[in-house]
């Protein structure tokens, strides 16, 4: 009876449901000259830029100012998002074939040959 008498005070309090997180305020972004995406999409797909190369934001943008254009890398960005975006506008099928991961492999310099193949082990006795 000594355990019950808590308990019936601690499960109530247990399943009450979390209060809803609220989204923080976000200002639409500025200076997009190439993404022609809704507001909502911009951060998955910089996500992605930002996994298929292997940097940080800044490696792009200047901090604290991601509309600036004064890191020419951002340029460099923009003419990358078209090669890509035209040569998936010509598979039939409309769908995306190549990303930026599809060269980069997680690295700043895109990948332009295979690795090196790893010597072939002796046969086993």
């Amino acid at each position: 009876m000594r355990f019950l008498l808590p308990l019936l005070f601690v499960v109530p309090l247990c399943a009450q449901e979390a209060a809803p997180r609220q989204a923080r305020p976000t200002e639409p972004p500025k200076n997009l000259k190439v993404l022609k995406v809704p507001p909502t999409e911009i951060r998955p797909i910089m996500r992605s830029f930002r996994l298929a190369l292997g940097v940080d934001c800044e490696f792009c943008h200047v901090k604290g100012d991601f509309a600036s254009d004064e890191n020419p890398k951002k340029d460099t960005a923009r003419k990358m998002i078209v090669l890509a975006q035209d040569v998936n506008a010509k598979f039939p099928d409309g769908k995306e074939h190549v990303t930026c991961y599809t060269c980069h492999r997680g690295d700043q310099e895109p990948k332009t040959a295979a690795p090196a193949a790893a010597p072939a082990s002796p046969p086993a006795l």
